[in-house]
């Protein structure tokens, strides 16, 4: 606790895209570039401009991060046109690119995530990562696109590879104060130097803390805090000119009030109006705290907790061999996740308790020989990957619980005749679930790549890759009543008995699930250098991403049995086609890049929810086809060091090809669901016969917006502080992103209006040394939603997670 109380800190809300503008920038502070106007990337491990690799990249520098307060994959999504991300929670939490990645709701352990996370070369099985703030990084590259033929897992959507600053030779220290409203307060540090002539060390801290954004009214305390801890330490040893090795450890852990809901607004089902948000509220003498979302006000009553700690420790073996560079990386990695959650977005005791710790290990070993030639680039690899999870959740219902979940005939056959418009039963309160589920993940592969250069213009680029993934799973849920019973789908003799309606909300179930299969993937690049500074490239890639099994439960059949059919999901196979153009002019001061994509996936995995009853929390299901298609361009401009500008954009036009059994929306679930010949009815009209599934086919997928931009700049003039040399300076950076749909299957209900977001910095600062600057973030208020959820039961509640507000501070950067 004394080490946190040292280091509290808080997170800044947006940031720059690093476009070309900054390549000055972004390659001092990581790598020495080839010439002016080059940003240096190391995604094909092997340093070369981003420019001549032909596949589309956008590039962070360590500086650009630092100064413009980007400081977790949250906020790239404002600064990368093409990336989404969305959470709920750290364990709730997904990125992907281009629309694809991992299925829109909440997490299951049991799939792979399209969009790979590497921090210097070692994979994070966990989107829960990405919640935490960038620890001393020297550089971020975000790969659009399957990647499997280059990195250790197999990313079919595009990877994200994050460089930490390596240690030096030279002693260098710096330091980083800021501090803004709601409290706000960041702390960093860190050292780097010789600890011999052939062992250098770094160590860096980094402690972030914000006061809470969104006032609890049942609490009396402000929840949405934040407050982040991250170590990292790195101890380089060069026994000579070929060989280095590294040993590297991290520890970050994140202790807010979080993650809070607020009241967004209602959405008439076909539940009997009877049965409905306005109707319940009022039988149960219910008032949201505000029908105003961006009052920033709720009232949840259960505790908001998200304790999440992940670390772990690396160490990387790179030396020359013959003529080319042999690396490998082991790590072993952990994830400790501790929540507890409102899952009713209500003040009321419908579901008290909701909670899945959850606790996981990984270990990985890469091997890579790469070799570089005149005439052949050459990387080849190996890789092996071992998960292991268990997570132990508990869910409770509580007394107003049978209200809001049981049906109008539960609700008539439990009360008392001609009672039942007023009769408030508690036959679910005290009804528990406690889960136990675990998980055995293995995955092994071998991938190439060969860049075959057939001419100075014309290069050939085949890639390969064959991959091995094994899961086992086990799903164990057992459902108790408030007098110790245990239920099962079987309990009762139907809809009049009590213990058939508590089975109808939640009842045991328990079953294995495993899957394992071989799959061969290969990508050929071809590209062609129509001057010194302008490049075109074609790609095809034929790709997959493995099987999955379901870890929060399956349908059950007429029996009570678990349908096994549904514990496993199909691979995905992944097509995709990618025309670019890459160029420069004027002496490099100007950058104009652009790319045209088409994907196609067959059995996209999709979460699926049964929004019904509080049966399912969600599961996977295989969608037929979905496909995304679009555009993108970056184009920046650096006439001198005194000014900058970029504007980044993209098209995106992601959809279900076709999805004929998919969950229905709210506006279509709720009522009795149809059977035979008969018709469903009218979305949104209570009491109305609602389809078994939905054909969804056409649809836009969930999270990914037709249109995002990023645009902004920098201009500085000479100018002397404290008789010291350095420059005034002023920056902009702004993003849009138009409207999308925040639920698995498009709601009228549930489409996230349009917003952009607008932030400002002004301060003064030496090449090296002293920075000092003001921020304004969300500069004009912008009041947006991160996300929708749909509440369980067809009440027709909508709750949201609200972006943040505007935020304004001052930081301080200095060596020493």
């Amino acid at each position: 606790m004394k080490l946190r109380q040292i280091f509290l800190a808080s997170v800044a809300s947006a940031g720059l895209f690093a476009s070309p503008a900054f390549a000055a920038e972004a390659a001092a502070d990581q790598v020495q570039a080839e010439a002016p106007g080059d940003i240096v990337v190391t995604a094909r491990h092997r340093t070369e401009s981003a420019q001549s690799v032909p596949l589309a990249i956008s590039v962070l520098g360590g500086l650009t991060l630092e100064r413009t307060g980007a400081f977790n994959v949250n906020r790239l999504q404002q600064l990368a046109p093409t990336l989404q991300f969305y959470s709920s929670n750290p364990r709730n939490s997904a990125a992907n690119l281009r629309g694809l990645g991992a299925p829109f709701g909440l997490t299951n352990d049991g799939i792979e995530q399209g969009v790979g996370i590497y921090v210097d070369d070692v994979y994070f099985s966990r989107a829960a990562a990405s919640t935490f703030d960038f620890l001393d990084a020297g550089q971020i590259e975000v790969l659009r696109g399957p990647q499997g033929t280059l990195y250790g897992k197999n990313t079919t959507a595009g990877a994200i590879n994050i460089t930490s600053r390596a240690p030096t030779f030279n002693f260098e220290s710096r330091g980083e104060i800021s501090v803004g409203n709601y409290g706000y307060r960041q702390l960093k540090l860190t050292v780097s130097g010789p600890l011999s002539e052939t062992v250098a060390a770094r160590i860096a801290v980094s402690s972030t803390g914000r006061n809470g954004t969104i006032y609890n009214t049942t609490t009396k305390s402000w929840v949405q805090s934040q407050d982040n801890l991250g170590l990292r330490g790195q101890i380089l040893w060069r026994p000579s000119a070929t060989v280095d090795v590294t040993l590297a450890a991290d520890y970050n852990e994140q202790n807010p009030s979080c993650c809070a809901t607020v009241y967004y607004g209602y959405g008439s089902t076909q539940r009997a109006s009877a049965r409905q948000f306005p109707a319940l509220a009022t039988l149960l003498a219910y008032k949201p705290a505000s029908t105003n979302p961006y009052d920033r006000v709720t009232d949840l009553d259960s505790e908001l907790r998200a304790t999440n700690r992940i670390g772990g420790a690396s160490l990387k073996v790179k030396a020359q061999i013959g003529a080319g560079t042999f690396t490998s990386i082991t790590a072993w990695r952990f994830w400790d996740w501790n929540p507890s959650n409102d899952r009713d977005y209500t003040g009321l005791p419908i579901t008290t308790l909701s909670q899945n710790p959850t606790k996981q290990e990984q270990y990985t070993q890469e091997f890579r020989y790469s070799l570089s030639t005149s005439k052949f680039d050459w990387n080849v690899g190996l890789f092996a990957f071992n998960q292991a999870v268990h997570t132990t959740g508990t869910q409770q219902q509580g007394s107003a619980a049978s209200r809001f979940l049981l049906s109008s005939a539960q609700i008539s056959a439990i009360c008392p005749t001609g009672s039942s418009a007023t009769c408030v039963p508690d036959i679910l309160n005290g009804l528990t679930a406690k889960n136990d589920i675990r998980l055995n993940n293995t995955s092994l592969a071998a991938f190439s790549q060969l860049s075959w250069k057939v001419t100075d213009r014309f290069t050939i680029q085949p890639g390969v890759r064959l991959n091995y993934d094994q899961k086992k799973g086990w799903y164990n849920s057992v459902v108790t009543n408030s007098a110790g019973t245990l239920i099962t789908p079987t309990s009762g003799t139907g809809s009049n008995s009590l213990l058939g309606a508590q089975a109808g909300v939640l009842s045991s179930q328990q079953f294995p699930a495993r899957y394992s299969a071989w799959n061969f993937s290969y990508d050929l690049t071809l590209s062609y250098a129509l001057s010194r500074d302008v490049r075109a490239y074609a790609t095809y890639a034929k790709t997959f991403k493995s099987g999955g099994v379901n870890l929060n439960g399956v349908p059950s059949d007429a029996n009570g049995q678990p349908i096994l059919a549904a514990a496993t999901v199909r691979p995905e196979t992944v097509n995709h086609f990618e025309l670019g153009f890459k160029s420069q002019w004027l002496d490099r001061k100007v950058t104009v890049n652009l790319a045209a994509f088409r994907t196609t996936i067959d059995n996209f995995q999709a979460q699926v929810t049964n929004g019904a009853l509080g049966v399912l929390r969600g599961y996977l299901a295989n969608a037929e086809q979905v496909r995304t298609q679009g555009l993108e361009g970056d184009f920046s401009v650096r006439p001198s060091e005194r000014f900058s500008a970029y504007v980044n954009a993209a098209l995106t036009d992601a959809k279900y090809t076709k999805f004929t059994t998919a969950p229905c929306p709210p506006e279509l679930s709720g009522g009795t669901t149809v059977t035979g010949t008969q018709t469903p009815g009218a979305a949104g009209v209570p009491g109305a016969l609602s389809p078994a599934s939905c054909d969804i086919s056409g649809q836009r997928l969930p999270g990914v917006s037709k249109y995002a931009l990023s645009w902004g700049g920098e201009y500085n003039i000479p100018a002397k502080l404290f008789g010291k040399d350095g420059q005034v300076y002023v920056g902009y950076d702004a993003s849009y992103r138009s409207s999308w749909s925040s639920n698995a299957s498009a709601s009228i209900y549930t489409w996230v209006k349009g917003y952009s977001l607008h932030n400002f910095r002004a301060g003064w600062r030496q090449d090296r040394g002293l920075d000092i600057y003001g921020w304004v973030r969300n500069a004009t208020g912008t009041n947006y939603v991160e996300m929708l959820t749909v509440a369980s039961g067809n009440t027709g509640l909508i709750a949201a997670n609200l972006g943040d507000p505007r935020t304004y501070g001052a930081t301080v950067k200095f060596d020493f």
